[in-house]
């Protein structure tokens, strides 16, 4: 049986012995069998960790942004054409490309696994993709750079002067290549459980923006970081993509075996079509905001832009953890074992539900007072503040609907094979989210917008829960039910909790501080009493580690 891999899931040799740095290499080229606990913990942290050092630059970049240029008609037309860059990375980066690749890929390793190593099926299924996949998203960027006016005037015909979101749409339009190629160098590395180059993205390219905009905003205004965008794709898929090299240049050479010739599983166009038109229906929601927010006053499609870049945090957080096991979810479904997978889907679906609501409790309680530490500074005013965390607040009713949509739909293509299921509950979500939004927007402008967006995403996540046993791996639906109802109860109570809490100062810092740590308690205590997500066996596991580890090491000093 093959050595599970053990050490830190990036691109550093291990420093033992030769017999173990081959062995543990073999382990994480050829990843198959299931990873032991203290891998997945470590990925999981490793991944967290690097994701929050992203979006913590991401939210020096929104306040760079809001410093230089407040919330204003210019940075309307900037986030107007910023809706390419955050859909091709939703599409490619985040959801599409991933989704699709990683069974493929997946499969591929199973096969080299069972000895099909003449051609070798990884590079194999590079070599018959890669290059189609190139020209398709060059041919894309070069059809976005040509019609950016007509683009600009669908996306938001209620900008008084369109000329400036035109020129960022065609300096962000350059994203789609990079974009593509970086979501296909991301699923191949976390197919072969390398974790490290795929979590600093968001980092890199953050990086890139901000440096940009620093640099260059006093002489471009807001097309500094439209310039930024396409310099942070550019950098980050250079990154990902010697990672990627590196390691595919260590695969195995040895001679075919008797089952070599065993078909693996190929890429076809329907499937990437389910996949994409699932990730594009999903983003829609952000192409209907900035429709209906374009005829408002200037500054509401900024307000709507600052409240979904806070309120989307606690998901993205939480959603780490299927990035990590999404690869291992494809393994156990390639090598026939349901049951594994099935058990899989279940404890992802309420761990990232537990992860995210606590986030979600935490904006609702304290979102005044995150708002004013984040952004209230420069030409950001008071004002925008209040108008900003309204809109976070209703954003936040949809937070548990965006977190399952982005762990359920890895449960319905973990075989890849083509379904329309998942298009079809998008689709209803993201019509919802019209209608609803074209009702709202009049009496309560962006806030009814946020509401409609949170009402829509909420129907997606019903009807791809509901079809999940049918459609997908067998999970137990109702089961899985009364899990989330726990952790969904434990959030009420401690956003209430948090929010006496922050009331009791009026200083922000010191509210969100009172706030989050009520919060905190709050729901702690409550997710322990209601044992949401096994937390009883967690904790009891946990404290049993961390007294084995001091253990081992006084023993160790004696």
């Amino acid at each position: 049986m093959r050595p599970t891999p053990t050490t830190l899931p990036d691109d550093v040799p291990d420093q033992a012995s030769t017999t173990t740095e081959a062995t543990a290499r073999r382990a994480d080229t050829e990843p198959t069998s299931a990873p032991s606990g203290r891998f997945l913990a470590k990925a999981t942290l490793l991944t967290t960790g690097l994701s929050m050092a992203g979006m913590l630059l991401g939210l020096v970049r929104d306040q760079f942004l809001a410093r230089f240029f407040g919330a204003s008609g210019e940075t309307d037309a900037l986030l107007v054409a910023w809706i390419l860059p955050e859909l091709v990375a939703a599409v490619l980066v985040d959801g599409g490309m991933v989704i699709v690749l990683i069974p493929v890929f997946s499969v591929a390793l199973a096969r080299r696994a069972r000895g099909a190593l003449a051609p070798d099926p990884v590079r194999e299924l590079i070599a018959s993709t890669l290059p189609w996949l190139g020209l398709a998203f060059a041919a894309v960027a070069a059809v976005f750079i040509a019609g950016a006016p007509l683009l600009v005037s669908v996306l938001a015909p209620g900008l008084p002067d369109p000329s400036l979101a035109v020129d960022c749409t065609r300096i962000t339009a350059t994203c789609v290549l990079t974009f593509g190629l970086l979501g296909y160098c991301s699923a191949a590395l976390q197919a072969h459980r390398s974790y490290l180059a795929p979590a600093t993205i968001s980092l890199v390219s953050n990086s890139a923006i901000v440096a940009t905009m620093v640099a260059l905003a006093g002489h471009w205004g807001v097309r500094s970081a439209a310039l930024g965008v396409a310099l942070g794709g550019c950098l980050a898929l250079t990154v990902l993509a010697l990672t990627l090299r590196r390691r595919i240049a260590v695969g195995p050479r040895q001679p075919a075996s008797a089952d070599a010739g065993e078909g693996g599983r190929s890429l076809t166009l329907t499937l990437v079509a389910t996949v994409l038109l699932f990730a594009l229906c999903r983003h829609s929601q952000v192409f209907v905001e900035r429709h209906f927010g374009s005829a408002l006053p200037a500054g509401a499609v900024s307000h709507l832009n600052y409240a979904q870049k806070v309120g989307q945090y606690p998901m993205v957080l939480a959603l780490t953890l299927a990035v990590v096991t999404y690869p291992l979810l494809t393994q156990a479904v390639a090598q026939g074992d349901m049951r594994r997978a099935r058990d899989r889907i279940e404890r992802d679906l309420v761990l990232v539900s537990c992860i995210a609501l606590l986030g979600a409790a935490a904006i609702v309680a304290c979102a005044p007072q995150m708002v004013h530490l984040l952004f209230q500074r420069g030409a950001f005013t008071a004002e925008d503040t209040e108008a900003t965390a309204a809109i976070l607040r209703a954003y936040t009713l949809g937070m548990l609907g965006h977190t399952l949509v982005g762990a359920l739909v890895r449960s319905y293509f973990s075989a890849g094979r083509a379904t329309w299921y998942p298009v079809g509950a998008m689709a209803a979500g993201m019509v919802a989210t019209a209608v609803i939004a074209a009702w709202a927007v009049g009496p309560w402008g962006a806030c009814g917008i946020a509401a409609a967006n949170a009402v829509g995403i909420t129907l997606s996540a019903l009807l791809l829960l509901s079809g999940l046993g049918r459609r997908s791996v067998a999970v137990r639906v109702r089961r899985v039910v009364t899990e989330l109802a726990k952790p969904v109860g434990a959030a009420v109570g401690a956003a209430g909790a948090g929010f006496v809490c922050a009331q009791s100062f009026s200083s922000p810092p010191a509210a969100l501080a009172a706030g989050c740590l009520g919060v905190t308690a709050v729901y702690l205590l409550l997710v322990w009493a209601l044992d949401a997500a096994g937390a009883r066996s967690l904790a009891r596991s946990a404290f049993l580690t961390i007294r084995r580890s001091l253990t081992r090491k006084q023993k160790h000093g004696h």
